[in-house]
């Protein structure tokens, strides 16, 4: 069995600990941060990536921190419905789609490595400075050098792992669109479980419940805005960081873009103590992930624009493959070799559909066809043609239910 050193204390690097752990492999996990601030905002978890945490006996867990999304609104930006439709156990699955906030469940994976792994699973203030990909070896800033049988960097868009693989990529590759986000308690909508997205890629407002709230009749409620503001390739405005406090009045100035019906969008803007913001950034696709016994996962693998729920399910399935390789052998190098053939191709897939729109392409299409709204969708496009667009980019990322049901 492989001793491995992960780069990356996110929620790849969680998981990945974790299925690892489950087979047998020892592991230690590499954190150059503290490891314990809940950062970031809300996330779904498609069932694809909630077989593997039913299978690490997490999603109960996450369930309890989370909502069970019943259904998913497409909207034209003026409010008017293009495409609803169920999702999770309401649309047929075996699992559920859960929506959580990120960093409650990168504290609940944290919580499961210490506590079956041991406190010394996880090394945090642990920053890598420079790496040895062909001995898989790391070295940290304080000067110490980690080796193991295989390396993982799951250290996010900004790896020093993948840096080291492909010197000189340069920056992250921004699309020209700022986003803006907050989590607040709120007054459930349509029952407290479900998704609106409304507007395309130019001007889009995302609303949907993350948790329970803390009086009765409220829910957590996260929202995004995401405007384009610069050119598509342009160089980004700033890093991307979870952790950066936006002012809020940059997104209450792009509200009137929207107009709903369901929720007060404005006053939910409003009431939220702290917003944050972000350029929307992602990679081209690599050529390969693997050099000796050194690979990628997660976020340094493939990091891609936030649609179609897809960035952490995807680093869930990079955890769950990676293991399932390693613990087959029947070299390291090998197993490495078969976890990038598995996994490279698909998310390089989610990758480009992602830059066009993911399966929110349904709206893109509707408001070129119909810019001022209409009175009737049918009149706009046709069942089938929303069907392929929204069925098609989730049997390409892995989640229909037959998919999901098969493993």
């Amino acid at each position: 069995m492989a001793d491995v050193a992960i780069i990356g204390g996110g929620i790849g690097g969680l998981v990945s600990a974790l299925a690892l752990h489950r087979r047998g492999i020892g592991v230690t996990v590499y954190e150059q941060g503290a490891g314990r601030r809940e950062l970031g905002v809300g996330l779904n978890v498609l069932p694809h990536a909630g077989r593997v945490l039913a299978e690490l006996d997490l999603l109960d867990l996450l369930a309890g921190i989370g909502v069970r999304t019943a259904e998913m609104t497409y909207a034209h930006r003026l409010g008017m419905p293009v495409l609803r439709r169920p999702v999770g156990l309401d649309a047929g699955f075996d699992l559920p789609q859960v929506a959580c906030h990120r960093g409650r469940l990168q504290r609940m994976l944290l919580d499961a490595v210490t506590d079956r792994l041991g406190a010394d699973a996880v090394r945090t203030g642990a920053r890598v400075t420079a790496v040895d990909p062909e001995r898989a070896r790391a070295t940290l800033a304080s000067g110490e050098v980690v080796e193991a049988d295989v390396l993982v960097g799951a250290d996010g868009i900004h790896s020093v792992v993948r840096d080291r693989l492909f010197p000189g990529e340069g920056p992250p590759r921004w699309n020209g669109v700022a986003m803006w986000r907050g989590a607040t308690d709120w007054p459930a909508f349509r029952g407290g479980r479900s998704m609106i997205v409304a507007g395309g890629n130019d001007a889009k407002l995302v609303i949907y419940p993350i948790g329970p709230g803390t009086r009765p009749d409220t829910v957590l409620t996260n929202w995004a805005v995401c405007i384009r503001t610069g050119a598509d390739g342009a160089p980004p405005p700033q890093r991307q960081d979870w952790a950066r406090l936006a002012d809020p009045a940059d997104p209450a100035r792009h509200a009137h873009r929207f107009r709903l019906t369901e929720v007060d969008h404005h006053a939910l803007i409003a009431a939220t103590a702290e917003s944050y913001e972000f350029p929307m950034c992602d990679r081209d696709p690599l050529p390969h992930w693997t050099r000796g016994r050194t690979t990628l996962l997660g976020d340094a693998a493939h990091p891609m624009f936030p649609m179609g729920s897809n960035g952490a399910g995807q680093a869930i399935l990079d955890a769950d493959a990676l293991a399932r390789h390693l613990a087959a052998g029947p070299t390291p190098e090998a197993a490495l070799t078969a976890y990038q053939d598995e996994r490279l191709p698909v998310t390089s897939d989610v990758v480009l559909r992602n830059r066009v729109g993911g399966p929110e392409q349904v709206i893109d299409e509707v408001e070129r066809r119909a810019p001022g709204g209409f009175d009737r969708i049918a009149d706009v496009i046709t069942g089938d043609e929303l069907d392929a667009i929204f069925s098609g980019y989730h049997r390409a990322a892995g989640n229909a239910p037959e998919q999901v049901r098969r493993g």
